[in-house]
C-alpha cells in the first residue's frame, strides 16, 4: 500500500531549464548597464553552458562570466547575490503541478521533497511555486548536511513521514541520485522523463505529473 510520496525538486516539479533561461534573460535586463556591452544572447548561452544545469554553484558561474566577457561595473560577488535574490521570481513549475498535488493530498497521501542545495534558496522557490502547504516534511541538502544520493536522507525523510520504504514512493529526474538512490532504500523509483538520458531502469517512468495519481491508484488496487 503506497501512503506516501516523495519527490525531488529541480527537474521534477521545478522546469529548472526554462527557469533558468527566464532568469537569465531578466538578469540581462536588469543589468543592462553592467553587462549591455555583451550580446544577450552571447550571456545568456555562456551562462547556461557554465551552469551545467545546476551542477556548478553561482559563484564559479560569475567568476567566469566576469574574467571572459571583462565586466567592470559590476563584480562577480554582487551578480551572485542578484542570482540568490532574484531567481525566485523567475521559478517555472512543470505542467499540472497544482492539479497533481491537489488530487495527491485528496488521496490522503503523505508528501515530502528532497532536494540537493542551499537551505534558503531552494526555500524560496518552493514557496515561489506555491506548493509548500502540500508537504509534510522538506529536506534540503544544506540544513540536513546529507545531500542525494546517500541513503540516510532517504531514509530521515521516510521516518519523518512515518512510514516504512515499501510503503512510499520517490518521483525525481536523475537517475542515480533519485531513482537509483531511492530503490537503494527500498522504495520504488519512478523517473520523471528527461531528454539528457535514456533506458533508465525505474520502477515506473512518466512524462507528466498528471500521471502519478493513476499510478498510484493502480499500485494499491494490485
Amino acid at each position: 500500500m503506497i501512503k506516501a510520496v516523495i519527490f525531488d525538486l529541480d527537474g521534477t516539479l521545478l522546469d529548472r531549464d526554462e527557469s533558468v533561461k527566464k532568469f537569465i534573460n531578466n538578469q540581462y535586463k536588469r543589468l543592462h548597464k553592467s553587462v549591455g556591452h555583451i550580446p544577450k544572447e552571447k550571456y545568456t548561452t555562456r551562462f547556461i553552458e557554465l551552469d551545467i544545469r545546476g551542477y556548478v554553484w553561482k559563484d564559479k558561474v560569475y567568476q567566469q562570466l566576469v574574467d571572459e566577457f571583462e565586466i567592470t561595473h559590476v563584480n562577480w560577488e554582487d551578480l551572485l547575490q542578484d542570482y540568490i535574490s532574484e531567481f525566485k521570481h523567475s521559478c517555472v513549475p512543470f505542467p499540472n503541478l497544482i492539479s497533481m498535488l491537489e488530487d495527491l493530498r485528496k488521496g490522503n497521501l503523505l508528501l515530502g521533497i528532497i532536494t540537493n542545495g542551499y537551505g534558503q534558496f531552494q526555500m524560496d522557490n518552493i514557496k515561489a511555486l506555491g506548493i509548500e502547504k502540500y508537504f509534510k516534511t522538506i529536506l534540503v541538502s544544506e540544513w540536513e548536511g546529507i545531500k542525494e544520493p546517500a541513503p540516510k536522507i532517504f531514509k530521515k525523510a521516510l521516518e519523518k513521514l512515518k512510514v516504512s520504504a515499501n510503503e512510499s514512493i520517490f518521483v525525481g529526474d536523475h537517475p542515480k541520485n533519485d531513482v537509483k538512490a531511492a530503490q537503494n532504500v527500498g522504495t520504488k523509483g519512478i523517473w520523471k522523463k528527461d531528454f539528457q538520458w535514456e533506458n533508465v531502469k525505474a520502477n515506473i517512468t512518466v512524462d507528466d505529473l498528471t500521471e502519478l495519481p493513476l499510478i498510484i491508484k493502480s499500485l494499491n488496487n494490485q
